[in-house]
């Protein structure tokens, strides 16, 4: 059984049968009249919750934001069709209670739910009783329902994109040069006798054998390598801008309206119902 003080967290949340199986979300929450205790719930179980189930109670119990009720999905799907429109008279409640095997006497109360949009009047003991409007999607609120939106903020942000390494090797080249090099040839030069050589060439023996030997010289490529700085090389950095273009996906609340010009006499919003002889007001 939930008290008064869960119906807040109860209402938006999501139902759950005996063999642990989702139902559906849970719409409105419907309080006793006689003792202000939540008695029955309504739970979103038709295509894209379009239908709501009546759900006793009474052996319920709400941990976390998981409501437990001890019937399956196709129990609570095959509960007697009953309109909620904030309120439910003694015959709705005997007909859902004979459904759900749960006792009834004609000494319990009437129903009403917690949500709605203004108050109910009832005629208990020459006094008013009146409650605030409850949002079905939230906590109690005033009667205007705040519309919110996301906005898109962009801005940059610095961060590494890489790095870069300056590093040397050394590689091996062939360098082709043409040197001019010197070499001494034998050249055999004949000169005739004349007066000017004549006692020369007679100083000697008349028939003999010479050797004459001349040393040749000639030049041959000589390479010697120095190492020598060419030019300095650094690292820099420089700034390029781009424009880039960013989308995103943003949620807007947009509201409209839906009226339901029939209700039940007493009541003027929707929310939870007890049980009972007499109406009651809204919770």
């Amino acid at each position: 059984m939930l008290d008064q003080g869960q119906i807040d967290q109860v209402a938006g949340s999501d139902a759950y049968g005996s063999d642990g199986s989702k139902i559906g979300s849970v719409g409105q929450v419907y309080l006793d009249d006689q003792t202000g205790q939540p008695a029955w719930v309504t739970v979103n179980t038709g295509l894209f919750g379009t239908n709501e189930s009546f759900i006793p109670l009474s052996e319920a119990s709400f941990s976390g934001d998981r409501l437990t009720v001890p019937y399956d999905k196709d129990k609570v799907k095959g509960a007697p069709n009953v309109a909620a429109d904030g309120h439910l008279s003694p015959e709705e409640e005997r007909e859902l209670y004979a459904y759900y095997g749960v006792g009834y006497t004609d000494t319990d109360y009437d129903t009403t739910t917690t949500t709605g949009t203004g108050y109910a009047d009832t005629d208990r003991g020459g006094y008013d009783t009146r409650t605030e409007g409850h949002d079905t999607s939230g906590p109690t609120t005033d009667d205007a329902m705040t519309l919110s939106e996301e906005r898109v903020n962009v801005g940059t942000e610095r961060r590494e994109a890489g790095r870069a390494r300056l590093r040397k090797y050394v590689v091996t080249e062939n360098v082709t040069q043409t040197v001019p090099v010197t070499r001494e040839e034998v050249v055999v030069e004949r000169e005739p006798i004349t007066d000017a050589n004549r006692d020369a060439a007679t100083s000697g023996p008349d028939i003999s054998e010479e050797e004459h030997e001349v040393v040749l010289h000639e030049e041959t490529p000589v390479v010697d390598k120095t190492v020598e700085p060419v030019e300095r090389v650094r690292l820099g950095t420089q700034q390029t801008t781009e424009q880039q273009t960013v989308t995103e996906q943003v949620r807007k609340e947009r509201v409209d309206t839906d009226a339901d010009t029939t209700g039940t006499t007493g009541t003027t919003g929707t929310g939870t119902t007890g049980t009972g002889t007499t109406d009651d007001t809204i919770r």
